[in-house]
């Protein structure tokens, strides 16, 4: 249930005060795991003591460090490392008694609380208090609030509340969800970066796209990203299933599927994966989350542009000329809003520009050349893999339950054909010395400097890179039929 290291924390505690400690107590979430037979490294304590000093002693005697997480409201967080993971202790302060504390709490199930010294001596299931019966909607598995003025204390609770929901399994009560509703208004009033951190941990929890539409119906989800409200009933082409709305939501879920190994399924045992790949989205690349965490936010805004380009051509084809490009200043602006990093802004409005790219590489899902492949790597760079599983992604959202498993097969094929290639050619790409340079192409051709030498070379190093050419005559010749083709086109 706990570490031992956990417990000896927890001894070392009871022996910096003269009393057995009756007066510190083990709260909320960690009980609520316990109950569940998980263990967790996040203790949350109340004590009648002063919880900066207390906090300071725990962490000179540990090796730990502590700090003051509300000086309003007397919360001290002692971090100590428990091999190789860290143990983090919230202690505050409080100056009732233990119940009424219990019951201005957010949840129910994170209403109960145990003696610290019952803890200790492992006689804690006998010695719960639960003023809010907790423990029988733990049973029930239902979430319930303690009253409606949680959400006005905390804003952020809205969210918690759905994330808590989907980790521990548990419904939403009709009183709680109506309650919720009522005050979804109040997320607008809670500081960025803590809404970044509930809404990307609930994007990285398994089957986010329900805990979306959750967050949708409650009236939560687009006061969090304004923009997506447009997408509501934005019909697309018949190549389309849902409207752009649905198939946002849908192409989370199928980003979510396709990064998460072979699965028992025609359709998605299909996706080229392999160790090296599951370790890649696994990978921490911005703000705690990794890669796939960050490929299901972008799934959810790759097409938040499309209401605002959605035109008729002269044929009567719909058409979202630009979308891409719109939808990653979009996301820009939003994902700044929310105090996302920079990387991971970046990362996201580079998959977006870039989404369609790699479909668009061949025709009629015929192979893309090693050229498109070489350019393709070279300008997506760091997200180049992630794109193309938004692109599967996409796809399958796209088609929805009418998907053509043959046009599947051949699409997947042409991404796993592009996984395989595209590090050939870079690493090429890295490791193979130019052939020529400017000066060489200058004095060989008596050019004068200009971006045709730039277009010259960089075509020559991608025939370099797909190793057409290994010397420089065999770069010279090329240059000079390439030059051949600019003086014909008119340059």
């Amino acid at each position: 249930m706990r570490h031992i290291n956990q417990l000896d924390i927890f001894n070392l505690i009871s022996d910096l005060f003269d009393t057995d400690s009756t007066d510190i107590y083990i709260v909320g979430g960690f009980i609520r795991d316990a109950l569940l037979g998980e263990s967790s490294n996040d203790v949350d304590m109340v004590v009648k003591q002063d919880p900066a000093t207390l906090g300071n002693k725990l962490a000179q005697i540990t090796g730990g460090s502590s700090y003051n997480l509300s000086l309003e409201h007397h919360i001290t967080r002692v971090e100590i490392p428990s091999g190789t993971e860290t143990v983090r202790i919230d202690l505050s302060r409080i100056f009732d008694n233990l119940e009424d504390n219990l019951v201005t709490r957010d949840f129910t199930i994170n209403s109960m609380a145990v003696p610290l010294n019952k803890f200790s001596a492992n006689l804690w299931r006998d010695n719960i208090i639960d003023p809010c019966n907790g423990i029988s909607d733990l049973l029930n598995k239902t979430l319930r609030c303690n009253s409606p003025d949680v959400f006005a204390q905390d804003g952020l609770r809205l969210l918690r509340g759905v994330r808590i929901a989907a980790k521990l399994n548990l419904r939403l009560d009709p009183y709680t969800s109506n309650i919720i509703k009522a005050n979804a208004y109040r997320i607008e009033q809670v500081v960025p970066e803590r809404i970044r951190d509930e809404f990307l941990t609930i994007l990285s929890t398994h089957s986010s796209h329900s805990q979306l539409e959750i967050l949708d119906r409650l009236d939560i989800l687009c006061r969090i990203i304004p923009e997506l409200s447009d997408t509501k009933g934005v019909e697309q082409p018949k190549v389309h299933y849902w409207d752009v709305w649905g198939h946002s939501i849908h192409a989370v879920e199928t980003a979510e599927m396709v990064t998460s190994g072979h699965h028992n399924s025609a359709i998605y045992s299909l996706v080229p994966w392999t160790e090296e790949i599951e370790a890649y989205f696994n990978e921490t690349v911005a703000d705690g989350h990794n890669r796939r965490t960050l490929l299901k936010l972008t799934a959810l805004l790759h097409d938040i542009a499309k209401p605002q380009t959605k035109s008729t051509d002269s044929t009567g084809r719909t058409r979202f000329l630009k979308h891409s490009e719109e939808g990653s200043e979009i996301a820009n602006h939003r994902l700044t809003s929310l105090r996302l990093s920079r990387n991971g802004i970046k990362s996201v409005c580079k998959m977006i520009e870039e989404h369609l790219r790699p479909t668009n590489m061949s025709h009629n899902l015929d192979l893309p050349t090693p050229r498109a492949i070489y350019r393709y790597y070279r300008d997506v760079d760091y997200v180049a893999i992630d794109t193309l599983y938004l692109a599967m992604a996409d796809y399958l959202a796209a088609k929805g339950p009418e998907i053509a498993p043959d046009n599947w097969a051949k699409h997947a094929k042409m991404i796993a054909h592009i996984l395989q290639t595209g590090p050939t050619l870079r690493d090429n790409n890295i490791k193979s010395t130019r052939l020529l340079t400017g000066t060489d192409i200058i004095n060989e051709f008596k050019m004068q400097p200009g971006p045709q030498i730039r277009e010259i070379l960089e075509y020559i190093h991608e025939s370099q890179a797909e190793g057409i050419i290994q010397t420089k005559a065999d770069a010279l010749t090329l240059a000079s039929q390439y030059i051949s083709n600019l003086d014909f086109r008119g340059h």
